[in-house]
């Protein structure tokens, strides 16, 4: 294929023509102008609804931790509720608000470039990292950090080293403290760990506005909240600890789905600087992956159960998703083109199922592993 990148050919998308791209591609752009020139009132209400329900969940939940606390079943609502708001006010408020998607209503609140959410990520890095980075070079190995984070093998594409036999362990606790790891993800630690090609010093003096958030996030859950609550300091501290796990937990899987799933495709990059706005769709769609659920799965998921029609329409109202998703499955079937889509525990059962594949290497992985062994051995004793 004539692309700007190179598309692995065991893809169970068909072979287009760079006329067929385009063709293809000025399909989903009509799709994307009947969306974007109706855009109003319900699309108003809606984020502002959104917001109201995680102010009023947060003012809640924080209000029994602080009076009812001790009590068991209380404290376990309580925490339950302020990890739907914290689930909320990421992924259905702050990442889409901060991708633009209301920019168009004028209320200073909702700026994409101002708006900073409950997490230790900066919107500044997260707007670089996420926003710019991984939307521009979407699973571009080398290009797009989120292509394993640095942490983890996800694609064969990445040459296999010793730490990726702990590709599961590794997943299971980058779930777990997923906040802190998008965090940091700016910083490239992996640089200064693994490759030696950045010192810590750096690091440090990179990190300045990330320990500023780390600082106001840490004061705000774990210190300011919790003394409010006087004597109930602990079950507040739990609470707002194990409600940061619930929201880690939950938005790591998502992203997993997204992205990590069996069929998502990662890509090579070729000449990125030329690839067509048409070339561009037809990579978001290809390098995606969709879950299916109820009405309660795509608000709590911040609609990025439609990760495809997200990846093609990141400044799209996010409420519009669903909409669009069933055009855009109509013109992949029509075109050949993989709608990568299935309910959300089969996707994320081939998540795990590809990163215990990837952990192990190839045969050309262990070829290639022999070859360094031997060329070391040979520099050691001549």
């Amino acid at each position: 294929m004539n692309s700007a990148v190179k598309f692995p050919l065991n893809s169970k998308s068909k072979f287009l023509t760079p006329a067929q791209i385009e063709e293809f591609g000025a399909k989903i752009e009509a799709i994307r102008l009947e969306v974007m020139n109706d855009l109003g009132e319900q699309d108003a209400q809606y984020i502002y609804k959104v917001r109201n329900f995680v102010r009023y969940t947060e003012i809640a939940s924080r209000g029994m931790l602080m009076f009812g606390g001790w009590i068991p079943p209380v404290w376990l609502l309580a925490t339950g509720m302020l990890g739907v708001s914290k689930i909320v006010e990421n992924m259905e408020l702050g990442h889409n608000v901060m991708h633009g998607q209301f920019d168009w209503l004028n209320d200073e609140s909702l700026r994409g470039n101002d708006y900073d959410w409950d997490n230790v990520c900066t919107g500044d890095d997260w707007r670089y990292t996420h926003n710019y980075l991984h939307h521009t070079y979407t699973n571009i190995v080398g290009q797009d950090h989120d292509v394993g984070y640095g942490l983890l093998r996800v694609t064969e594409e990445q040459e296999w080293m010793p730490l990726n036999l702990l590709n599961v362990p590794l997943a299971m606790q980058l779930m777990f403290f997923f906040e802190w790891y998008v965090g940091v993800q700016n910083l490239h630690l992996e640089d200064a760990l693994i490759y030696k090609t950045k010192s810590w010093k750096e690091i440090w003096v990179q990190s300045e506005n990330y320990r500023k958030k780390v600082r106001r996030q840490v004061l705000k859950d774990y210190v300011v909240f919790p003394a409010l609550s006087t004597i109930n300091f602990i079950p507040a501290l739990a609470g707002n600890f194990t409600a940061n796990i619930i929201r880690n937990l939950w938005s790591s899987a998502v992203i997993f789905n997204g992205h990590f799933t069996e069929d998502a495709e990662n890509f090579q990059p070729d000449h990125t600087a030329t690839e067509t706005r048409a070339e561009w769709y037809l990579r978001q769609i290809r390098g995606s992956s969709n879950f299916t659920g109820g009405k309660w799965i795509h608000f709590l998921s911040g609609n990025l159960s439609h990760q495809i029609e997200h990846h093609l329409f990141p400044d799209m109202p996010a409420n519009r998703y669903q909409q669009v998703a069933p055009k855009i499955r109509a013109v992949c079937e029509e075109y050949g083109v993989n709608y990568n889509s299935d309910n959300f525990m089969a996707q994320f059962g081939t998540v795990w199922s590809r990163l215990a594949r990837l952990s192990l290497p190839s045969p050309t992985d262990r070829a290639n592993l022999r070859t360094q062994v031997k060329v070391k051995l040979a520099s050691i004793f001549g």
